[in-house]
């Protein structure tokens, strides 16, 4: 059977016009059957401190959802009244399904200390579902956006966590202690978000590499993935879909949509099956 997924670094919400919708980010990506957004936060003054976790399952009720928020930090919490009141940032990946997520666990990615200009603890968010063509993990991805080097070691500790799961399980193995089975097996993958480089790139190289190859399912299309909004000139490429073969077999296209004006990024689908 066909289904589709669908990619977005969507920014904290905020959209070409400088405006916060989520609405119409939603409405960019609703139609997908699986959905890996990035750049989703919790209480974050870009935003005036939005739950985006909580609207997008409000605007896709119909969805299972998992998250997990790599940064997460104090930001003013306080004892009012006697009650403790919990103010956090979190920043984080978000992944979203038409069928259930039989199994979800955060990843860190290695990250190396920055004063001197924003460098937020980056993660990948692994969710194994169950397709009409099978059972698949899915990665929702965000590598730095500023050093090539942390991004070089961000690309093998992934790679490392994603081909390793055959061997080292998944979010829970030995399920049938308690009477339930044991979560499907699924060797193939597909490793979804902004990866922050250009296909030029020693990074990009990186992930194709004979150490654990992958295929960049994305390439059929090879449109930019993000804009400038100050300079609509300006774009890059710098969202993708990295697969092990036994799903890049599946694919039988990709798209950017560049009409979305949700973000300074763009959807990027993958279509598979018939």
């Amino acid at each position: 059977m066909a289904f589709t997924v669908a990619t977005y670094n969507i920014q904290f919400g905020i959209g070409l016009d400088g405006a916060y919708d989520l609405e119409r980010i939603v409405e960019a990506v609703k139609d997908a059957d699986i959905i890996a957004l990035q750049e989703v936060t919790r209480g974050f003054i870009r935003n005036e401190g939005r739950d985006m976790v909580a609207e997008i399952q409000a605007l896709m009720p119909d969805r299972f959802a998992v998250h997990h928020m790599p940064a997460d930090v104090d930001f003013g919490s306080a004892v009012e009244d006697g009650v403790a009141v919990n103010r956090r940032f979190q920043f984080g990946n978000m992944i979203l399904s038409r069928w259930p997520i039989l199994s979800a666990r955060g990843h860190l990615l290695p990250r190396s200390m920055r004063t001197a200009s924003l460098n937020l603890q980056r993660g990948a968010l692994e969710a194994l579902i169950a397709t009409p063509s099978g059972p698949f993990r899915f990665y929702s991805v965000h590598l730095d956006h500023i050093d090539p080097q942390e991004r070089l070691n961000q690309i093998a500790a992934l790679k490392e966590i994603a081909f390793a799961v055959p061997h080292t399980g998944m979010a829970v193995t030995g399920l049938s202690e308690y009477g339930f089975p044991e979560l499907p097996h699924a060797e193939d993958f597909v490793l979804l978000g902004d990866f922050n480089m250009e296909p030029d790139l020693a990074e990009y190289r990186d992930m194709l590499s004979e150490t654990g190859p992958l295929v960049d399912v994305t390439a059929t299309d090879s449109g930019w993935s993000w804009v400038d909004p100050d300079d609509r000139e300006r774009v890059k490429r710098l969202d993708y879909g990295f697969a092990t073969q036994g799903f890049a077999d599946l694919v039988t296209k990709a798209h950017v949509d560049q009409s979305a004006e949700g973000s300074d990024h763009m959807p990027v689908w993958i279509h598979l099956g018939a």
